[in-house]
């Protein structure tokens, strides 16, 4: 059991759960997506709720995975875990032979066994091979491999636009300029390191200058926002009549993006209104059921710092 705590010393606490379990249903019955298994947690819970519950557990981590059917595996038949990607939702509930989905539960971004196993490469915490991939077996390029081998422009551009750093520019030219030494950045705390000689780091900043670049990098790496509107399509299509799809985000980015797709669901269009004709595929498949992001409570956010940025959203297919 230690294995499971993700090196933590404590148990795994997924985010926002009580709200989740309620949205989803699960109380209900029915068979449920966790697309981003990670330790289970979740999964967990959904099972709990009822003994009529199955659940197929998607995620891209092999470790997680295995840590997760282990913890699950007193559920038996009702869960079924698969190395996949979340965005291939319809193949591996195809390949499951289910129908009738009641729910999808998907919980963006990295896991905490990610996050505290050091050499992944994920947190500046830990010195470790600056890695950074959800599959680590798979034959994805490592964040050092990004950073040996896109120009200047693209690295300024990928810190800007997913880390949301401002001094982007400065942070990808002396990222080459080392590079050009002949000493590319290869390790976490190289790139923690020179983070924050670019942009001045003060042991008193309450947060790390070098968090929103590994951000980025994380980001681009595991390539989080592509296509991620198309698989929330995917998804409600194969839910059932009022089945639930919820999602949780820690980043403004996948927010928006699941803010904007479940408008357009809803029916919303989002085309100039001087265009004669819709094109933004918009059509009234769901009823969205919260119309602002639920957030963790002071308690929560107290137990666990980080849920802090995530947010909730969710919708009932019609």
């Amino acid at each position: 059991m230690a294995a499971l705590m993700g090196g933590m010393g404590a148990p795994h606490r997924p985010v926002l759960l009580r709200e989740t379990i309620e949205l989803l249903g699960a109380a209900r019955g029915g068979v449920f997506v966790d697309g981003t298994l990670g330790l289970g947690g979740h999964s967990e819970a959904i099972l709990e709720a009822s003994l009529d519950v199955r659940v197929i557990g998607i995620d891209r981590d092999r470790e997680a995975l295995e840590l997760a059917r282990e913890r699950l595996a007193r559920y038996g038949s009702r869960f079924h875990g698969v190395h996949a990607n979340f965005r291939d939702i319809a193949r591996v509930v195809e390949e499951a032979n289910e129908q009738d989905v009641s729910g999808v539960l998907v919980d963006l971004g990295v896991s905490s066994l990610q996050f505290d196993t050091g050499e992944r490469g994920f947190s500046f915490r830990h010195d470790a091979l600056l890695d950074m991939r959800m599959d680590a077996s798979g034959d994805e390029e490592t964040a050092a491999e990004l950073l040996a081998r896109l120009p200047e422009e693209e690295i300024a551009r990928i810190i800007f636009e997913y880390g949301e750093e401002r001094r982007s520019r400065r942070i990808a030219k002396w990222i080459v300029e080392r590079r050009e030494r002949g000493e590319p950045i290869e390790t976490t705390k190289e790139l923690s390191d020179l983070v924050g000689r670019a942009v001045g780091y003060r042991k008193t900043d309450k947060v790390h200058p070098a968090t929103r670049t590994f951000q980025a990098l994380r980001i681009a790496v595991n390539r989080e926002l592509e296509g991620l509107s198309e698989f929330v399509e995917e998804a409600i299509d194969l839910l059932q009549p009022n089945g639930c799809f919820v999602a949780i985000s820690f980043h403004s980015l996948e927010d928006r993006i699941m803010k904007q797709t479940l408008r357009r669901l809803a029916g919303q269009c989002e085309c100039d209104p001087r265009a004669p004709v819709c094109s933004c595929g918009a059509r009234r498949a769901v009823e969205i059921l919260t119309r602002r992001p639920l957030v963790p409570g002071e308690e929560e956010v107290s137990e666990n710092p980080r849920a802090r940025s995530a947010k909730l959203r969710a919708c009932r297919k019609l």
